[in-house]
């Protein structure tokens, strides 16, 4: 019966003594930023979480027209996460992850809106946690194919918010709804730190 390179250094550590370092935990984030990157339309939102119920502190879509260039865009996507991450001080941003696109092209641009975006939450010093389309969906309605529109639907009633958000500011919320969902106390798969 053999053992693992693991399992061998654990014994190694009980036999010489010496204790284990206590596991990380992760930090209590009250104040979560979502982000859903995108060059025409990127989503944020703002959760403040409380004993009872997770509470929206700010919401919207960072909305860029076809007649700006995409260098006017990257700036405006930029300026404006750096003024919502001032104004509500949160401590932790959960981006939605990579896709994989057919085109090119489009990946190419998707991937110029996530680093405008992630620059500047980084440059405030955020942690930002990537968190995939799919899981997003399977923590806010149940299965990993929902719709766009069933995501809004339960973001509005999770968050009881009075009118539906916009799609790109409903996918955002999600994304800080899920990151609190993953990170709870016994989450059995936490999200990863980018």
């Amino acid at each position: 019966m053999g053992i693992s390179a693991r399992q061998f250094e654990q014994l190694q550590e009980r036999v010489s003594g010496k204790k284990r370092a206590a596991p990380q935990t992760a930090p209590n984030h009250s104040l979560i930023l979502g982000v859903d990157p995108s060059l025409r339309g990127t989503g944020f939102g703002v959760v403040r979480l409380d004993k009872k119920n997770p509470a929206t502190l700010a919401q919207g879509t960072i909305q860029c027209p076809a007649k700006w260039s995409r260098s006017e865009c990257l700036v405006a996507i930029s300026k404006t996460l750096r003024e919502v991450i001032a104004a509500h001080r949160p401590t932790v941003c959960a981006i939605e992850g990579l896709f994989f696109a057919q085109n090119p092209k489009t990946a190419l641009i998707m991937g110029e809106a996530r680093g405008a975006a992630m620059a500047a939450i980084a440059e405030s010093g955020l942690e930002i946690f990537e968190i995939a389309p799919r899981k997003v969906k399977q923590s806010i309605v149940g299965h990993g194919n929902a719709q766009k529109i069933a995501v809004a639907k339960m973001v509005q009633r999770m968050l009881a918010l009075d009118e539906l958000p916009a799609p790109d500011a409903a996918d955002a919320l999600a994304l800080a709804l899920t990151y609190w969902h993953l990170n709870k106390r016994f989450a059995i798969n936490p999200t990863q730190k980018l």
